[in-house]
């Protein structure tokens, strides 16, 4: 006959690392979709909960007051949180870059519904999420995130968590310095050939001043960003590994922030 008895006790534990992986799951990129249905997502984090919790060493949850259990399921929720959005965070590289890009082309009054976010992007910028997110799939980077999230119940025990603020301010300072570094890594084909495709324009409108380089150029402009955005796709690979060893490095200091 299978025991399924439990004290309170283990009820307290096993809440507690409910919350931190549903934070993680509702801010993490790729679990949090929108296209993923709600109750795929709450079952995908009990069935997570349950396993880590079986495989941890269930301690004893002090606390004198019910306030005191709801500052530690805030501490639990944060902690899932911040793991989960210092991912999310480096995707918006993808979406700073499609704006600039589609600024370059011409192409900037453009928008569609990025079915990920359910919000209005540019074109090249829904392009780059959907390429970004196969390559997710594809390198295996929705699996260290799962690993990362689990390791953290080792690094930072349930109700162990210590923000530094210092350190997690110092974290996300340094990735806004290298947030515009990657995405002008991405388009950078792109913006060199605009910026000589406009001193070209610039010199053709000083030699024959009777042609209408306005019309001429947004057409030329449209039509030569396409087909280096078409050309460049072989280089996306590498700026994909780029974003996704920032994103474990924003992962690990973050972690090292609550440890």
């Amino acid at each position: 006959m299978i025991d399924i008895t439990f004290t309170y006790a283990d009820l307290e534990f096993f809440l507690l690392v409910l919350v931190r992986i549903t934070c993680f799951v509702y801010a993490a990129p790729f679990f949090s979709m929108d296209g993923v249905p709600r109750r795929v997502k709450v079952g995908f984090s009990i069935f997570l909960a349950y396993l880590v919790y079986a495989a941890l060493d269930r301690s004893e949850i002090v606390y004198n007051t019910l306030l005191g259990y709801a500052v530690i399921v805030m501490k639990e929720a944060l902690t899932g949180f911040l793991i989960g959005w210092g991912a999310q965070i480096c995707t918006t590289v993808t979406a700073f870059a499609g704006s600039v890009a589609d600024m370059e082309i011409g192409i900037s009054m453009v928008s569609l519904m990025d079915p990920t976010t359910r919000q209005q992007s540019t074109f090249t910028g829904v392009f780059y999420q959907y390429i970004f997110t196969l390559f997710m799939i594809f390198s295996g980077m929705y699996q260290y995130l799962l690993q990362a999230l689990i390791d953290s119940f080792t690094l930072i025990p349930v109700n162990g968590a210590v923000f530094r603020t210092d350190a997690l301010l110092q974290s996300i300072i340094m990735f806004l310095g290298d947030y515009i570094t990657m995405g002008f890594r991405i388009i950078l084909p792109i913006f060199c050939t605009m910026l000589l495709l406009n001193a070209v324009l610039g010199v053709l409108a000083k030699v024959s001043p009777q042609m209408n380089m306005f019309a001429v150029g947004m057409q030329l402009k449209v039509l030569v960003g396409l087909g280096i955005l078409f050309l460049t796709v072989r280089m996306l690979p590498s700026a994909a590994d780029y974003v996704f060893s920032e994103m474990k490095r924003v992962i690990v200091s973050f972690v090292g922030s609550m440890s």
